[in-house]
Formats: C-alpha cells, structure tokens, sequence
C-alpha cells in the first residue's frame, strides 16, 4: 500500500494534508505515492494498483467526468520523466456551496428547489444593480476556496454541480453561458484570486482571466408576454408591473420568433430590444420603466441590431371632396400600390377638414394611416413598408412634398402618417390640424403637391401656409416665407404671391392675435376674404 496525501480536499479515509507535490515525495516512505482529492469518490478505487515497469518513470494522472485531471495522481517518490493522463476516471462528487441570487422574478421559487434537490449548502442574496458589485460584496464572506453563484432568471434542472476547472483554469473566473449569452448568469469563482482583483476593476467584464463556457450552458427562463395594441408601447410599458427583469411587448405573436438573451451584467448591458420594424414587437427591461417618461429613447440603451421583421402594413387612406386632380391622383394611387400589401381605401366628400381626417381614421384599420390628400400626386417610389416608431409617443409624421409654385420641398401638402386615435380625439385648436398634436417630420418626399388649379385655390392655399409660417418664428420658416413671397410664375404663380403677401398684411393688421388668425382654418371665410378684397373682374 503506498502512501496517501492531499492537497486541498480532505478524503474521508486516513490522508496526510501537503501543500504541494514535492512536499508529498519528501514525506512518503514508499516508491509511489497517492496524492487524492476529498472531491472524488474512492469507494470502489484500488489503491494497490502500480504501472507497468515501463511506465514506472511515469506520473500518472486520473481524470473526473469533467476533466482531464480529476484530482488524484500516482507519483514515483524518485521524481518522474512525463505524465500520463489515463482514460479511466475516479467520479467527482462534491459540489461547492452555492451562493443564489435573487432577482425577484416569479420563477425563482422552482430555480432555488431545482437546486435544494442536489445540496443544502446554499446561500441566499439579492442581485443589486450589477454582476460586479454583487459578486464584490459576496466574496468578501466566503470562506472556502471555491464557490458556485447562481442566479434566479436560470433554470438548474439537470445542471452538474459537481463540475471543476481544469488545472490550467482553476485560478480563473468561469463564467458559463445563458442559452446563447456568453455573458451569463452562472459564475464558478476560485475565491482568493477574485477577492484580490475584484476591487481593483469597474467592470466585471474587465476582470484579468475570464473562461467563458458555452458547453454545458444553462438555460434561462422564457420571457414573459405583455400583449399591447398598435400604437405607441409607452405606455404599456408605464402601466406594467415589472417583477420580471425582462418582458417581450408585442401586439402580434411571431411563431418562431427567437428571443436574444440580454445581457444581464450591468445597466448599460441591460437594453431594450426591439425585433420588429416598428418596435411592436420589443424587448423592454426592468431597468427601463424606471427612466421612461415621454417615450423609450429616455432609456439611454436600446439594441437595434435584432431587427428582422415587419411589422403589419399600414392602411392607406385617400382624401378627396371634388377637387379637380382627384380622380387622376386616385387612379395613380392605385397602379403604383396594386402590389403592395397595404389596404388602400377612399375617403370622398366630407364637407370640413376636421370631419374629413376623422372619416379616414374611422376607415382605418391599423393604428396609423397614411394619409394621401387628393392633389398629391404620390411618387411611385415611396417605401410603403415604412413604419412609426413604436417607442416613441404616439404621434403624426410629416413626409415632405414637392411644391412645383415656390419650388421648396418640406410638409406642406404632403403624405402625413396620422395616428388614428390621435386623429380621433383633435379639435383642432389651433391653426393647424396636424401640428396641434406631437408630431414629427420624416424628410422624404412623398410626392408632388398640384395644388393650385385655379387662382382662388393658389391664392387660398398660400394664404393659410403664409399665416402659420409667420405665427411660427424659426430660421427654416422665415426661408420658406421668402420663397412663398418671391416664387411663381403665371397667372397662378402671380395669385400664390397675391396670396402670400395678403397674408402677410392681414397677420401685422390683426397684430398675430390667435382667434383672428384661427379664422382661417374655414373655407368659406377665406372665400369671403378673398371675395371682398378680389371683385370677378380682377381675378377673371
């Protein structure tokens, strides 16, 4: 029989505790010696056995199921030529006590018992904020050489605790991946070498020597739904109870959809991640809600880089009462999107503009439409799968059009993707229907605005873009001013001017009150206006 020692777990036979190899050969009386690990099972091993005479000279070293050094050699007193890493294994059974972080999901209950079930060495905590402070402030109350820490967002069910690095590894920080994570939540820590780096770094990902493992990985729990209508997700998102770090927002369930796993480590590592054009489909954390007041992007971390699907088409709307290009710019609306996906449909002869708008919300089955006004002749290469941003506040979108009068090209006029309850709800308060809600502006041209068929409508259309232009004092506006005021040629281009400048004149005269102003919102005042101030036979 040949001498027994060990270096770091003690067996529950007679051993002698070293510190190291050679120490082992300076105290053995025997020509080899044992050197065991209190982490195997020796039950059935037979410590009589000896090597061939010709691998005498030999260190030979047995494997665990987990490593090609399981933890127990056979060592010639006389010092050995090479090593021998034999196939046969000795079974690693100890499992390191396991430290489990809470992160108050609602399936940490079954995480903590798939754990009760192999060991009761367990230790509870809650997660704060980060891996890094969290491990940091663990560490400092471990005792023993290694740890496990786990967390509650894995599932454990059939995860092998009794896994070692390996010799080369065993100083490392073993960090083993969630699904397809790498960054995950399951840390194997050789305590000693942690406690002296961790303090010295911000970040976890910063640490010196980090293995990360992707075989075996462990499986996080599925993301819960939030079902959520068409429109903006905010407030969903404000009005949702987060007990879960992660929940997945969509309106429309994808079959098949593959959910990325977050990065849980940090803040800045935590986004939100949208999967769908539009972000009705997206991934929000719990750390988001907190920051979020007007829409998403308060939320400084957001991850586009998943984007795959489409989001639903949006309905198309064409609104017409009697003018003199409709029925030309509706046929051409309809040859340029007979191949698209989106339903197209007319709104005709609703006698008002806020009425008007309303109808076409009320034809809309989708929660924004694009509105396509009759003397819009739209271009045929508009990207019909455009889609609002569902992260920001429900509100209007603006495209440009092309003004063949002033030759400028910007929102008078043109396409607008209205927001349908939004639309629903405006009384027009103010001077502009669209602009009286949020609203933003996508400069892309959506088409041609023909506009100006006669010199009532030339003078009319310039009359009332002049009036909000001048009671909205911007750089930008008092250019397009000038052009509105300089531009035009013919007798129509001649009206558009007469119009602009009119406008001009009735603003200073009425000193910008806004109920004056307001006055222009209705057709038949301006007619009147134009009436009064034009007799037949100056306009004839």
């Amino acid at each position: 029989m040949f001498d027994i020692f060990y270096i770091n777990n003690k067996p529950n036979f007679d051993a002698v505790k070293v510190s190291n190899v050679d120490e082992a050969r300076e105290l053995s009386r025997t020509r080899y010696l044992w050197i065991v690990d209190g982490a195997n099972n020796y039950l059935n091993f037979d410590f009589s056995w000896e090597p061939v005479p010709w691998e005498a000279t030999q260190r030979h070293i047995f494997k665990s199921q987990h490593q090609d050094n399981g933890g127990t050699e056979l060592i010639p007193k006389q010092g050995y030529v090479d090593t021998n890493y034999r196939d046969d294994f000795v079974e690693r059974t100890h499992i390191e006590d396991i430290v489990f972080l809470d992160f108050g999901n609602t399936e940490k209950d079954y995480s903590y018992n798939e754990i009760i079930k192999v060991t009761d060495n367990i230790t509870h905590t809650r997660f704060i904020s980060s891996y890094h402070g969290t491990l940091s402030r663990i560490i400092k109350k471990i005792d023993s050489e290694y740890v496990w820490v786990v967390s509650s967002i894995c599932s454990y069910d059939g995860f092998d605790f009794t896994w070692h690095p390996s010799e080369w590894t065993d100083k490392m920080l073993h960090v083993f991946a969630s699904n397809e994570q790498k960054f995950g939540d399951t840390f194997y820590i050789h305590v000693p070498t942690f406690r002296e780096q961790v303090d010295k770094i911000e970040l976890l990902e910063w640490y010196d020597t980090i293995n990360f493992i992707s075989n075996p990985y462990v499986c996080r729990w599925g993301i819960q739904d939030v079902e959520v209508d068409d429109n903006s997700i905010v407030n969903a998102i404000k009005d949702h109870e987060f007990k879960n770090p992660v929940y997945y927002f969509t309106n429309k369930p994808y079959i098949g959809q593959v959910k990325p796993t977050i990065n849980m480590w940090r803040e800045k590592t935590r986004t939100v991640v949208p999967l769908s054009e539009g972000g009705n489909t997206t991934l929000v954390t719990r750390d988001a809600k907190n920051h979020i007041k007007t829409q998403v992007y308060d939320y400084p971390h957001i991850d586009k880089t998943y984007i795959k699907h489409h989001d639903d088409p949006l309905d198309i709307v064409f609104i017409s009462n009697g003018e003199s290009n409709a029925e030309e710019n509706w046929n051409h609306l309809k040859t340029i999107t007979k191949d698209v996906p989106n339903r197209l449909v007319r709104v005709d002869g609703v006698k008002g503009r806020v009425k008007a708008y309303q109808e076409a919300a009320k034809s809309s089955h989708t929660a924004w439409f694009f509105a396509c006004f009759a003397k819009l002749e739209v271009d045929k290469d508009f990207d019909w799968n455009w889609q609002p941003d569902r992260l920001q506040q429900n509100k209007h979108y603006i495209f440009h059009a092309k003004n063949p009068i002033t030759e400028l090209e910007y929102g008078h006029m043109a396409m607008i993707a209205y927001n349908k309850n939004l639309v629903l709800c405006n009384t027009a308060p103010g001077l502009d229907f669209t602009l009286d809600q949020e609203h933003e502006v996508v400069p892309v041209l959506s088409g041609t605005a023909y506009y100006a068929d006669s010199v009532e409508v030339a003078w009319r259309s310039a009359f009332r873009e002049v009036l909000k232009l001048k009671d909205s004092n911007t750089i930008e506006n008092e250019y397009r001013l000038e052009k509105w005021l300089s531009k035009g040629e013919g007798e129509i281009g001649i009206w558009s001017k007469r119009g602009a400048e009119d406008a001009v004149e009735y603003y200073d005269s009425v000193n910008g009150k806004f109920e004056e102003l307001k006055l222009s919102y209705d057709w038949e005042w301006l007619d009147n206006y134009f009436k009064k101030k034009y007799d037949k036979v100056h306009v004839q």
